[in-house]
């Protein structure tokens, strides 16, 4: 889709050892909010150790290849319900990424030390990039609801924000995250949401082909 996947994973902020991990089949990305259902003991127990001690762990993509080492660390942002055997529906809330430098074996569920990725500090996007990337946005909300974001609200989102209310697939959302520059995701998210709106319109055409019985509509 024409989306570049390189990525420039440096500027480390923090390491944390032993780190709780939950491998699953999805890319959560900072600002996202997602719903889980926690039910296996390793994670039921460690989901209950992070509620206690008011601690986040990491979401890592278990792709077709294998467990990516670039994740997102996730806030428990609400406990939806939770069942006496430790079963739980609980929505989180993407943090910050990190890169995950050493599994760890020893404990009742998967952990890892990690390090946590920081942006560039003297990044300067421009402005014309910034733009693309929300007019997009803007064009696909406006597409699909009816309803144009304000200029206001435009102008406070990031890459990130944009990006986490999109059903984008787990690979290109994995791209944005191990993208360590914001003007780097912009012009990914600008690219992705283009390609999002040729879906719409190829839908919409071929929807329209299928009601008139195979005859294109002039």
């Amino acid at each position: 889709m024409g989306v570049s996947t390189r990525s420039s994973l440096t500027a480390v902020s923090d390491a944390i050892t032993r780190f709780p991990l939950f491998p699953l089949g999805l890319v959560l990305l900072p600002t996202e909010v997602v719903p889980l259902h926690i039910f296996e003991e390793r994670y039921k127990t460690m989901v209950s150790e992070c509620i206690e001690e008011e601690r986040e762990f990491g979401i890592v993509w278990m792709s077709d290849a294998g467990l990516r080492d670039v994740g997102c660390t996730a806030e428990i942002a609400e406990v939806l319900e939770r069942t006496e055997d430790g079963r739980s529906n609980i929505l989180v809330h993407g943090s910050r990424p990190f890169r995950l430098v050493r599994r760890i074996d020893d404990m009742e569920y998967p952990a890892g030390d990690i390090e946590l990725l920081e942006e560039p500090g003297d990044e300067d996007v421009e402005a014309e990039v910034a733009e693309e990337a929300r007019e997009r946005y803007a064009d696909l909300v406006a597409r699909v609801t009816d309803t144009r974001p304000e200029q206001a609200e435009l102008a406070e989102l990031d890459s990130y924000r944009m990006a986490a209310t999109v059903d984008f697939e787990p690979d290109l959302k994995q791209s944005l995250l191990e993208q360590r520059s914001e003007e780097g995701r912009l012009r990914m998210v600008a690219e992705m949401l283009t390609a999002a709106m040729k879906r719409i319109d190829y839908a919409e055409r071929a929807g329209d082909v299928a009601r008139s019985n195979g005859k294109v509509r002039s």
